[in-house]
């Protein structure tokens, strides 16, 4: 992995914060936690991008003939069976 060096503004308050999750052990560095927030972002992003897109189909397929409550039980076991 090619690594950039990046240099990064923070205010004090935002520093400080920064070197007391290092102190109580959370990261090992600035650039870790940084680092660290940026997987989250895309993590996040990624699930938001695939909720889009189930809302979407969920659109386009348009009204179903089933009960709430089959629809319900259906999704239950779906999620359950990808556990």
């Amino acid at each position: 992995m090619t690594v950039i060096r990046k240099s990064i503004t923070l205010t004090a308050q935002q520093d400080a914060f920064v070197k007391s999750l290092i102190e109580q052990g959370f990261y090992t560095n600035d650039s870790e936690y940084v680092r660290d927030i940026i997987r989250q972002d895309q993590e996040r992003r990624r699930q938001r991008l695939n909720l889009n897109e189930a809302l979407i189909e969920g659109l386009a397929s348009g009204p179903s003939d089933s009960s709430l409550e089959r629809i319900w039980e259906e999704a239950l076991g779906e999620h359950r069976a990808s556990k």
